[in-house]
């Protein structure tokens, strides 16, 4: 493995057999080293291979500046991440997070002061898992660096991972997030609903977050059977209209159209959760 480019003493770069660079860290490892240099394998802490040129460029920017503490941290949380959730995460969170998570802990640093996330409620709310793993997150920076971030980062660091998961900007998972909460509010006050943690609950909430994202970026569920659509209409009224609603919000509030067909879904989504509620209580 040879060295084409020394970032700094911890960071460095290689070319692939294919041809592809890759981003090498590790305590020491471009060290009075030389490009055409072998690199000392037993120094190598994490590898990095992105997805595209430009994120390749940025991502190198950033490592220059940075100290390895701050690297290694990030690695581990989104490691954690990544077997908590069981499934993969858009490359760019090594650039995204990595980013924010140093500017918290300089600011905080110097300066004792931190944004705040207008939205830690609600993505506590709607994305529990991803906001455990923020928790967990501070519990590693303050293991890592001393310092104790506020329990609002926690959040700000779940929405890097949802963004992550959904391969979406910032702006989209704050919009989408706003939508959630507004729709939840509608159907809570037209309808009776359970208690949040109950497994209806959550199961309904997952539904509706997967409804959210296929509408606002442009994927679509399709009824398979037109009988259904046609039963559905003429025996779940009370639901069905509720349905229409969420439509109605997603429209107006953010001109994202909700197929036919989705309502046709949310309906059933609307009369699983009241019958199963329901049932619980006879």
């Amino acid at each position: 493995m040879k060295i084409q480019r020394i970032i700094n003493n911890n960071v460095l770069t290689v070319l692939c057999r294919d041809g592809k660079e890759e981003i090498i860290t590790g305590c020491g490892i471009g060290f009075g080293k030389k490009p055409g240099q072998t690199v000392d394998e037993s120094k190598i802490e994490k590898i990095y291979r992105m997805e595209s040129e430009e994120s390749l460029e940025k991502f190198k920017e950033l490592l220059r500046g940075l100290p390895l503490e701050h690297i290694q941290v990030c690695n581990e949380i989104i490691a954690f991440a990544k077997s908590s959730l069981s499934m993969p995460l858009n490359q760019n969170i090594y650039i995204t997070l990595t980013d924010h998570i140093n500017f918290a802990i300089n600011r905080y640093r110097k300066e004792g002061t931190f944004f705040r996330n207008a939205l830690t409620n609600e993505i506590q709310y709607f994305y529990q898992s991803e906001y455990a793993i923020g928790r967990h997150a501070l519990d590693l920076i303050e293991k890592k660096t001393g310092i104790r971030l506020p329990e609002e980062e926690a959040a700000s660091i779940a929405n890097h991972i949802v963004n992550a998961e959904l391969n979406m900007k910032v702006s989209d998972s704050f919009r989408m997030i706003t939508a959630l909460q507004k729709l939840m509010d509608m159907l809570k006050a037209e309808s009776w609903m359970p208690e949040d943690g109950e497994y209806e609950s959550r199961l309904f909430l997952t539904n509706l977050k997967f409804l959210v994202h296929r509408v606002m970026f442009g994927t679509r569920r399709t009824v398979e059977d037109p009988k259904l659509a046609e039963f559905v209409v003429e025996n779940y009224k009370e639901e069905y209209e509720q349905a229409r609603k969420v439509k109605q919000i997603l429209w107006e509030e953010y001109q994202c159209e909700m197929y036919p067909d989705e309502v046709i879904y949310l309906t059933l989504d609307i009369k699983r959760l009241r019958e199963n509620t329901e049932r619980k209580d006879l």
